[in-house]
């Protein structure tokens, strides 16, 4: 792969207070999901990001999630559907009004994982992000893992993109360790830079137990309120030049 996507998760303030360092993560990455209020960020974090991404040309995807600000949209929760639906709609629609030009969705925390595995919330997610592409005139690449998701995506005509994780830990079928287990959570920045280069060239990584895992991804995440966050993504970048891999937003 001559060029791979960097993304990470950003804009996510907390009683006005940033989870990450967003100035140096905008200046590594070449795309970023953006907090639009269901588990952090609030209008002024939104503009801010806008902003931020406008300067260092990086584009702007929407992070909705679950409305749990104290669970910081971690906690899987019962939603009927059209709530849900409504409740993400929303999220998209406030990052429009920040003044985002949005390229794509990326669902967070617990509802990241459960539109892969629930038809039904896959369904009002995706349908949500329909009811914004319409709105906008063009569709919202969904981004994320396999599952329901991409056959929401496809039935909505929705383009679905794939993405793999840099500082989590893979389970043998794929999925991520969960947060409270260990091996979750990756820190070395030198192990996380050779897993970006192995990803973007061979399309694969290696499980918590050993196993070899095809991650055929176009996008790469990093997350910002890691330890280390800004230490890794640099660390990334150098590894992914220095292999001859462009990072460049697909969208």
């Amino acid at each position: 792969m001559t060029a791979i996507d960097l993304n990470a998760d950003l804009g996510e303030t907390v009683d006005g207070v940033p989870t990450a360092d967003d100035e140096a993560m905008f200046a590594v990455i070449s795309s970023a999901s953006v907090a639009c209020g269901g588990h952090a960020g609030d209008a002024a974090s939104m503009r801010e990001a806008v902003a931020r991404a406008a300067v260092h040309g990086v584009a702007v995807g929407a992070h909705p999630s679950y409305v749990d600000p104290a669970g910081f949209g971690r906690v899987a929760l019962a939603v009927e559907p059209a709530t849900l639906r409504a409740q993400v709609r929303g999220q998209l629609e406030a990052l429009v009004h920040a003044g985002g030009a949005l390229r794509y969705v990326k669902p967070h925390g617990a509802l990241y994982h459960a539109v892969s595995a629930d038809a039904a919330v896959a369904g009002a997610v995706v349908s949500a992000i329909a009811d914004v592409s319409a709105a906008l005139g063009r569709a919202l690449p969904v981004l994320g893992l396999d599952g329901a998701v991409v056959r929401a995506a496809e039935s909505a005509g929705l383009p679905f993109v794939r993405e793999a994780f840099l500082d989590r830990g893979y389970l043998p079928d794929g999925r991520l360790v969960p947060r409270s287990a260990p091996g979750a959570l990756l820190h070395d920045p030198d192990l996380v830079a050779a897993r970006a280069v192995r990803l973007a060239r061979d399309g694969e990584v290696e499980a918590v137990d050993g196993t070899v895992v095809r991650a055929d991804a176009v996008s790469l995440c990093l997350h910002g309120d890691s330890p280390g966050a800004v230490a890794m993504a640099r660390a990334v970048r150098a590894a992914l030049d220095a292999a001859g891999v462009g990072v460049a937003a697909p969208w």
